[in-house]
């Protein structure tokens, strides 16, 4: 007795495969499923289901990925084999950036402002007084960061933090890493 089984019509041809995508990019950053995986807040197993096409992501998954590879949702599907009808209800836009970003960001901001065209000089108490507010800072966050690339982030930050000050001063500080 043979048993029916339906099948799906093929993907359009040329199109690439969503898990094919998923697993290029995190080889791309050099990150192992376990790594790409901590930071989507899976399993590895998951992982390695979405990358071999086992498993379709959610709208939820499709976010958090693009979140991380630093695109948009729409932009990590378009052209794949991710079904359009679940490709309609993603986000048109999704965080791409980390708290550790965002703080080192705001750090080389305040640090331009002190020494760009309006500079205060880098003795001043202000000057001052922003330094020690970045450097109490990135030690809070080198606390709580596991990301290999965000402690490579955190060090690069501390340094430039550093690199500014005067010789004496520098004597002083109290190095992360």
């Amino acid at each position: 007795m043979t048993t029916w089984e339906p099948t799906w019509p093929p993907a359009p041809h040329g199109t690439a495969s969503l898990a094919g995508r998923i697993g290029m990019l995190r080889t791309r950053r050099g990150w192992t499923q376990q790594l790409l995986a901590d930071r989507l807040g899976i399993s590895r197993v998951a992982v390695s289901h979405l990358e071999a096409g086992i498993n379709s992501p959610d709208a939820r998954t499709v976010t958090l990925l693009s979140g991380v590879f630093g695109v948009e949702p729409h932009e990590l599907v378009d052209g794949t084999d991710y079904p359009t009808a679940k490709a309609d209800r993603l986000p048109l836009v999704t965080a791409r950036h980390t708290e550790v970003a965002h703080q080192v960001a705001l750090m080389e901001a305040d640090l331009a402002w002190i020494a760009g065209p309006d500079a205060v000089a880098a003795t001043s108490t202000v000057a001052v007084r922003v330094r020690t507010h970045w450097r109490i800072e990135l030690t809070k966050l080198s606390s709580t960061v596991i990301d290999p690339e965000e402690r490579a982030m955190l060090v690069a930050a501390r340094r430039r933090l550093d690199d500014g000050v005067k010789a004496p001063e520098a004597g002083r500080l109290d190095r992360q890493g």
